[in-house]
């Protein structure tokens, strides 16, 4: 099963350690607690639009880029079903 909020944290750990930031320091920026962060970060919680757009503030992004990220790797993952008709 794909989740969603797998994918999102995957991608917010991504830009937070190529930054070199730490997670207390975006926590602060995002004025989000350290454990909620890591919690979304690993995909555990499932951040509000609200929180994910204070998230990708504290990181320098848009949450449209990284909404972006997200749907170009779901799709690299998703399995197409393929229906065969009956030609009867």
């Amino acid at each position: 099963m794909v989740l969603l909020r797998t994918h999102v944290g995957g991608c917010l750990r991504a830009a937070r350690t190529l930054q070199g930031r730490t997670l207390r320091d975006v926590a602060a920026d995002a004025r989000v607690s350290l454990g909620y962060l890591s919690e979304v970060e690993r995909g555990q919680k499932e951040a509000s639009s609200e929180l994910l757009n204070a998230i990708c503030a504290a990181l320098g992004l848009t949450l449209s880029s990284v909404m972006t990220d997200v749907a170009r790797e779901l799709t690299s993952r998703e399995v197409v079903k393929l229906t065969v008709a009956d030609a009867a």
